[in-house]
């Protein structure tokens, strides 16, 4: 981490155990290390989508966020649409997936991948 990157102790975002566990196996699968980037695009069928990608390593201006071995990484302007978001992983019959929890979000697409505020 570099040191100018803002260290947040107080969890903006959550991320829940489950979530945690399934970041932890993407990277594992993947043969990455580094964290995982939050944000939040304009475009999607609501006006703005969420970005999820893997990265090296945090910008000088990102929150971070410590969850054990699990570093997540949003910058400044997606931080304003994301404060109070719950990063969650859920699983049925019919499909599983990260689910984005989002107080901010007014109204969201069918697939949530996209939401207005």
């Amino acid at each position: 981490m570099t040191p100018t990157a803002e260290q947040t102790t107080e969890k903006l975002i959550e991320v829940t155990p489950k979530a945690i566990s399934k970041i932890r196996d993407a990277f594992a699968k993947q043969g990455v290390s580094g964290g995982l980037r939050l944000g939040v695009l304009g475009g999607g069928c609501s006006g703005l989508s969420y970005q999820f990608k893997f990265d090296t390593k945090p910008r000088a201006t990102d929150h971070v966020f410590d969850y054990g071995d699990v570093h997540v990484w949003v910058d400044p302007k997606s931080m304003l649409f994301l404060k109070g978001m719950i990063l969650d992983y859920k699983e049925s019959l019919m499909q599983s997936g990260f689910e984005f929890i989002n107080p901010n979000a007014s109204k969201s697409c069918g697939c949530g991948t996209s939401f207005s505020s």
